[in-house]
């Protein structure tokens, strides 16, 4: 049987490992993988449409205090389809992959079957995501529109969140049967076996490991709180702050900080690695998010997560399996005595850490995702 021949369609490179937290390498690989030969079409970027582009957002900002979305633009929607169109039409391809590329494919004209991944929409993502908050009342509907655009070309959207599977049916009226909710894997390429897992040590310290890049974003105030809300309680704990620097207000002699870890880089990796070994929850107080991927890595290392009931995270946790959905608006102390009921009860606190890895195993693994999507392009293209 013939290998199918895939065209990656993304203004980015999905072999650049640094793009989107990883996710598109991964779903890269996952599809040469398990489909068929992949061709990624960029990385691509027009340089006269961005650059007019970015001109409009600094002007929008002096002019109205209003941000442009100029990478939603009709302008550079348009660079991107007479890019992206030559190369379809020259290439013998079976088949569009397109991951969070909404704007490449906006004005793709093909009758080469399309599957759009992401993990959310637009109208969830205004005035909740940084980059889309306090737009232009123009770049919001161009931003919708060009969304609009791109969901009628493709025979398949998959997302990873019925967050994002709702919306896209009561937002966007798409037809269930076009759409798929598939959660996303780890996106790490040095895992532990679960039976490597099985003599995992927990001892009387209450080790909590705090991931992210952005402080604030990701809600490190609400973490060290919970820590001296633990303390307070009579535990000892200790807080792991990894991919950034606190502000100065932040320290605690029970508090370690990791700088930027290079997850790309082998050394990198071993670290992380050492580091998901060497601790016993995950806290990601985030104040907004899709599905973070960081769910589906800790899951892996049989760590329950404790994270902010916001957006689509709920694609990634399942209650009282993985972790716990924690109110958006706990200031820490609700982190601090769930953690602390979990801990203290080294029963339940075993089977948690069990059934994490389970969920991993189960559905958190880009095998699973990889078997998935195999089967839903079989069937587009059986109907072709």
């Amino acid at each position: 049987m013939r290998k199918l021949n895939i065209a990656y369609v993304s203004a980015s490179d999905p072999r650049d490992k640094k793009v989107w937290s990883g996710t598109h390498n991964t779903v890269f690989n996952t599809i040469d993988k398990n489909v068929g030969n992949v061709v990624p079409l960029g990385p691509y970027r027009p340089f006269f449409a961005t650059f007019i582009g970015k001109s409009l957002s600094f002007l929008s900002k002096i002019l109205f205090k209003k941000r442009y979305n100029y990478r939603h633009s009709r302008l550079l929607a348009i660079s991107y389809a007479n890019y992206f169109n030559r190369i379809l039409k020259k290439g013998n391809f079976d088949l569009i992959v397109a991951p969070a590329a909404l704007c490449e494919l906006a004005y793709i004209k093909t009758d080469i079957p399309i599957i759009y991944i992401s993990d959310a929409t637009i109208q969830l993502s205004l005035n909740y995501h940084k980059s889309l908050t306090g737009l232009l009342s123009y770049s919001e509907k161009e931003t919708l529109k060009i969304e609009q655009l791109a969901y009628e070309i493709c025979d398949k959207i998959i997302v990873s969140s019925d967050w994002a599977l709702k919306s896209l049916i009561e937002e966007y009226k798409i037809p269930a049967d076009r759409i798929m909710n598939l959660p996303f894997g780890a996106n790490m390429c040095l895992l532990p076996e679960a039976k490597d897992l099985s003599n995992k040590f927990t001892g009387d310290t209450c080790r909590l490991l705090f991931i992210g890049v952005y402080w604030e974003s990701k809600g490190g105030d609400i973490a060290f709180n919970c820590l001296i809300e633990l303390l307070n309680l009579g535990i000892d704990a200790e807080l792991t702050i990894c991919g950034c620097i606190p502000p100065e207000e932040f320290r605690h002699e029970k508090m370690k900080i990791i700088p930027f870890i290079d997850k790309n880089s082998p050394d990198g990796m071993s670290k992380l690695y050492d580091i998901f070994l060497q601790h016993d929850f995950l806290i990601l107080p985030t104040r907004f998010d899709c599905t973070p991927i960081v769910i589906c890595e800790a899951s892996a290392f049989a760590i329950p997560c404790f994270v902010a009931n916001t957006g689509g995270v709920a694609g990634h946790l399942s209650e009282g399996k993985n972790g716990y959905l924690i109110d958006y608006n706990d200031t820490g102390k609700g982190y601090a005595q769930k953690i602390a009921e979990v801990f203290t009860d080294k029963e339940k606190f075993n089977l948690l850490k069990k059934t994490s890895r389970e969920e991993f195993d189960n559905r958190l693994n880009w095998d699973i995702y990889g078997e998935k999507l195999k089967m839903i392009i079989d069937a587009i293209l059986s109907n072709e």
